[in-house]
């Protein structure tokens, strides 16, 4: 070890300890200030690299008129070619929830519209007041 510490300091670098628990333990030397700005520039590439997913979320209400829905759909589909999942909230105010079998049947006919560009990740599924379907693009 101290023949190590000796010709790193020879050579003006440092002895950075690799495998600490090997027996032996394993030692480089090397510059570790280099060494540490190398691997932050690795995590920094990775990051870039990798794609962000976004949720967009689209708010409906059972009383939705057709040229309404059309006009969100359209802004479903925009999301979907940006490859953002797409959460579809139907909302239900007052007494509303009474007819929660009609808003899911216009949520089955929003996936209907959709299914050729999409994949659907969550069901329409009721919670509490509201019923809530996840959708993301096709591959």
């Amino acid at each position: 070890m101290s023949e190590a510490l000796a010709e790193a300091d020879k050579a003006v670098l440092d002895l950075v300890e690799v495998a600490p628990g090997s027996t032996p333990p394993v030692c480089r030397i090397m510059d570790y200030g280099k060494y540490r700005y190398q691997q932050s520039k690795k995590l920094n590439a990775a990051k870039r690299s990798s794609a962000v997913v976004h949720v967009k979320e689209i708010r409906v209400r059972p009383k939705t008129e057709e040229h309404d829905l059309q006009v969100k759909l359209r802004h479903i589909q925009r999301f979907l070619e940006q490859n953002n999942k797409v959460k579809i909230t139907m909302m239900f105010r007052g007494r509303e929830i009474v007819y929660a079998d009609k808003g899911k049947a216009l949520m089955d006919d929003i996936w209907e519209r959709l299914k050729d560009a999409s994949v659907i990740d969550q069901p329409p599924k009721r919670e509490g007041r509201n019923i809530i379907m996840v959708i993301s693009p096709r591959k």
